[in-house]
């Protein structure tokens, strides 16, 4: 049985990092791997529960709650979900994963990045991407895309998703080999292809993966 893979895509919102996510499942499929589609916060039953909190709860909630329930949700999908596809030899592609807890709740929310890894590390139990797809876009970009029916993390405003890219890009440069940065203000076309191009390389790596239909 050839080795699953973890691949997240990772950005602000309005990237389009979901679009390419299931550009990318289609294209893995036709290949002939099994794939998983998977998304942060929301998966799994309970996930689904507080991802309905985070993004539509009308109380206001404290910053370190969000974190906390972002890590729950984590927690609960690390188990139940990712790691058993792993093991079955599955390609799981996530929808945002432990770089958007630095990005959001670190760099856009202030609060202390050492102890978000350290939190993150509990909850992940030792699972890490063995590919992480950074969608990259102007401030200007995204909230067009966006456009105006917003969720509760989508109202943050300007200056904090100013924060929220600029951690981003931080990440990337301290994570290269993890890490792959794709110009996200380009066409679809142009994007789908510069993310195939670093899938296939590295499944390439894997002598017993071959990608077909290239």
């Amino acid at each position: 049985m050839a080795e699953g893979k973890f691949i997240t895509f990772e950005g602000a919102d309005g990237s389009g990092k979901t679009t390419q996510l299931k550009i990318i499942k289609e294209f893995l499929e036709n290949s002939g791997y099994k794939v998983v589609e998977t998304r942060e916060p929301g998966a799994t039953a309970i996930g689904e529960k507080i991802r309905e909190i985070l993004l539509h709860e009308t109380e206001k909630i404290s910053d370190n709650c969000e974190m906390f329930l972002f890590l729950a949700d984590r927690a609960e999908h690390i188990e139940r979900l990712i790691k058993p596809a792993i093991e079955c030899g599955k390609i799981v592609l996530c929808d945002r994963h432990t770089d958007s807890t630095i990005a959001y709740q670190g760099y856009g929310r202030g609060k202390n990045k050492e102890i978000l890894r350290k939190l993150n590390d509990i909850a992940v139990n030792g699972l890490i991407p063995d590919l992480t797809l950074l969608f990259d876009v102007t401030i200007e970009t995204a909230q067009n895309r966006v456009g105006k029916d917003k969720d509760r993390m989508e109202s943050a405003g300007r200056e904090f998703f100013e924060r929220v890219r600029n951690g981003y890009l931080e990440l990337q440069k301290e994570n290269p080999e993890r890490i792959k940065l794709i110009n996200a203000n380009n066409s679809i076309e142009t994007v789908t292809k510069d993310t195939k191009d670093i899938i296939i390389k590295m499944l390439e790596k894997d002598r017993r993966i071959n990608v077909s239909g290239v």
